[in-house]
């Protein structure tokens, strides 16, 4: 019963357009693949429409569930989806998210697949985990050249094809990637799975795997110890006699977020597995396609923040408190300029990445830059994820708490890319490792940051602080996750002060280099422009 007017109310985002964001279409031209600009925009306009929306949020409200044994008895290791999962996915696929971009022939193409997947991974973030491995597991496979020929067209395929059937009679496929086990984790060289050869060129697989994310996939990529050491296999759901193979799924992951999409416990009950690469040279073979789904963490960290950011700019924008808007309040100003700079210091890098993926095959430098930037902006990109969420969700108050905001479904997704692929010590480690073992790379490292010398004095004393931290080898380990982030924040920095916009990158260096800013975000310094600052998150 209405009893009094109820005013002070925010409109719903959605409709929205979620490619109207400069930092990413600025990058997507200056990376080359400027080409891409109408069907980014086209997802886009998708992602943030109200079907799209609404996909992603039932999805995420109706998990998956496995079926282990149909009515009979039968052994079936199933897992079904709402059918608003296979709508999410064709999309992803029918735009060319997974594998496409390998056969494309066109300049820059990853890159255009990277803003493509930052774009659209904003209606639901759980159905891109296999969509990205699909995309990583083509560099693997091709150690492999007959099992490359025979499925990588299927793996570019854009036809969204779900079933249980041989690959090779499908007309697009899916791949997953499983790799730790319980008594490992991260460290894969503690697994004991097996792989024993057999007559006709195959490796008979028994053993076990703690995480197998998207079950349902058409083939997976695990490691076992062969009798030359620990080898990389490729598996298949169904068996090129249309057996299926034996992988038994033993339960699904109760996860704090990431709900739409189902990740597994798996058994290898004298499974079939053909061998892809050298024995013994299972880590080298595998860590081709872990790098790509890195870079993907660092996207879907990007997407994530943008998503936040925007909300809450949107929800300032109208909500009314003290007298005034949220937006023209100034400690919510400086609350949302140090959110949009963070998200803006994200898409930026990420693009660079994203255009070294591309340049990588054809010039060792920016090989060596991928190398070291992925692992350091991997690092830092994914553990400001969380915080960033966290801080979004307060602009809204309590009614960022409350479920139907979406706010929750984005903090709970946000930790996800900082485990993926490596915790936060493992990317620090690596990053150091890369410096130990490819010198060339901290030389690309430094070329790359140089080209902005002379732009922010605030920048040029970090470069010079971090070159002396990387001459201080004593206790380099305990000091890693210093070391890398300042690499990683400067690496931003350079990125900004060369291409981003000039409020954005005198913000982000005074404050993340000048000493005056404080450990939460809302401690930008005093003269910031933040009214520059606030309009690149408008996304209506």
């Amino acid at each position: 019963m209405p009893t009094h007017e109820v005013f002070n109310q925010v409109p719903p985002i959605t409709p929205f357009d979620f490619s109207r964001n400069p930092a990413l279409i600025e990058g997507l031209h200056r990376e080359g693949a400027g080409w891409a600009e109408p069907e980014v925009r086209e997802l886009g306009a998708l992602a943030g429409g109200v079907e799209a929306q609404e996909w992603g949020r039932v999805a995420e409200g109706n998990p998956p569930v496995l079926h282990t044994h149909d009515r009979y008895g039968n052994r079936i290791d199933e897992v079904e989806f709402h059918p608003y999962w296979h709508r999410l996915m064709d999309v992803a696929v029918t735009h060319g998210l997974h594998g496409a971009p390998w056969l494309d022939e066109r300049p820059s193409a990853h890159t255009a697949r990277a803003a493509k997947f930052y774009t659209w991974g904003t209606a639901d973030p759980g159905h891109m985990c296999p969509i990205s491995m699909t995309y990583a597991v083509v560099p693997a496979l091709r150690h492999n050249p007959e099992l490359s020929a025979r499925y990588e067209p299927l793996l570019g395929s854009r036809t969204y094809d779900f079933g249980l059937r041989e690959p090779s009679t499908k007309a697009g496929l899916i791949a997953g990637m499983s790799m730790t086990e319980k008594q490992g984790g991260s460290d894969v060289r503690a697994n004991t799975t097996t792989a024993t050869p057999r007559s006709d060129g195959g490796y008979t697989v028994v053993g076990h795997k703690w995480f197998t994310s998207a079950p349902m996939s058409d083939m997976f990529l695990t490691l076992a110890q062969a009798p030359g050491g620990l080898s990389c296999f490729l598996l298949p759901r169904v068996l090129p006699d249309g057996t299926r193979n034996a992988l038994r799924l033993q339960r699904l992951k109760d996860k704090l977020g990431n709900k739409s999409n189902a990740s597994s416990e798996i058994e290898y009950d004298n499974a079939v597995g053909w061998l892809v690469g050298q024995e013994g040279a299972g880590v080298k073979t595998i860590i081709e396609m872990v790098n790509m789904t890195r870079l993907d963490c660092v996207i879907g960290s990007a997407t994530g923040m943008r998503s936040g950011v925007v909300q809450a700019v949107h929800h300032a924008r109208y909500r009314e408190a003290f007298g005034a808007k949220l937006i023209d309040q100034p400690a919510m100003r400086n609350v949302l300029a140090d959110l949009v700079i963070e998200s803006d210091a994200a898409t930026t890098v990420m693009m660079r990445l994203a255009g070294a993926t591309d340049r990588a095959a054809n010039d060792p430098a920016e090989a060596s830059l991928r190398r070291i930037a992925l692992a350091v902006t991997k690092y830092w990109v994914c553990k400001r994820a969380p915080v960033h969420a966290a801080e979004a969700l307060e602009c809204l108050g309590g009614n960022g708490y409350v479920e139907e905001s979406g706010m929750p479904r984005l903090y709970r997704e946000a930790p996800l890319s900082s485990i993926w692929e490596g915790s936060g010590n493992v990317a620090a480690l690596d990053a150091l490792r890369a410096m130990g073992r490819q010198p060339e790379t901290v030389e690309a490292y430094f070329n790359e940051v140089a080209l902005a010398r002379g732009g922010n004095h605030y920048l040029d004393d970090a470069i010079d602080r971090l070159g002396k931290e990387l001459t201080d080898l004593g206790d380099i380990e305990y000091r890693a996750r210093r070391v890398v982030e300042l690499m990683a924040l400067v690496l931003q920095g350079a990125q900004l002060v060369r291409h981003g916009h000039a409020a954005i990158a005198d913000a982000f260096c005074a404050s993340r280099f000048g000493g005056d800013w404080g450990i939460a975000f809302g401690t930008l310094p005093v003269g910031v422009d933040t009214a520059a600052i606030l309009e690149r998150a408008y996304v209506d």
